[in-house]
């Protein structure tokens, strides 16, 4: 994809923009009419003002800031969203408020990152058995993990 169209929908509207030349992701900032405060332990869905037009085999994932996720606890209410190449309407992020004090979103904040991938959509199909592995239906924690000083 060369290419990702992008239409504003309201005044005040910002295009997401990648801060860096290395960024994977491009911030996304709110748009909003009025400052809207989001308490600890809730979640408030938050616009961005913008639609995008994605090409058919990919998708955008809408990932939390690091500085907000891991500084202020605030990140994607659904862990990872995802923006299919058939939605033509507004971007809006969920965010919910990890921390224990309320977190205010200003109109103009970056508020999440949006990173563009190709999208495998495979025809599925139905089957009475799967290949064998050495690691075969073995789940969580199966490879192991490191112990701790006190051994656990």
């Amino acid at each position: 994809m060369k290419r990702l169209r992008m239409r504003l929908l309201r005044p005040g509207a910002e295009m997401p923009a990648r801060e860096t030349a290395g960024s994977a992701g491009f911030d996304i900032r709110a748009c909003l009419e009025r400052e809207i405060v989001i308490p600890p332990g809730q979640t408030a869905v938050v616009g961005s003002g913008f639609a995008v037009e994605l090409e058919p085999g990919y998708a955008a994932f809408i990932y939390a800031r690091s500085g907000l996720g891991i500084k202020g606890g605030i990140v994607p209410a659904n862990c990872v969203g995802v923006i299919d190449s058939d939605y033509r309407g507004e971007v809006k992020i969920g965010l919910r408020n990890h921390s224990g004090l309320p977190f205010p979103v200003r109109n103009g904040d970056r508020i999440a990152q949006m990173v563009i991938s190709k999208c495998e959509t495979p025809e599925i199909e139905l089957c009475d058995s799967l290949s064998e592995t050495a690691r075969g239906g073995k789940g969580f924690g199966s490879s192991g993990i490191r112990e701790t000083p006190d051994g656990m």
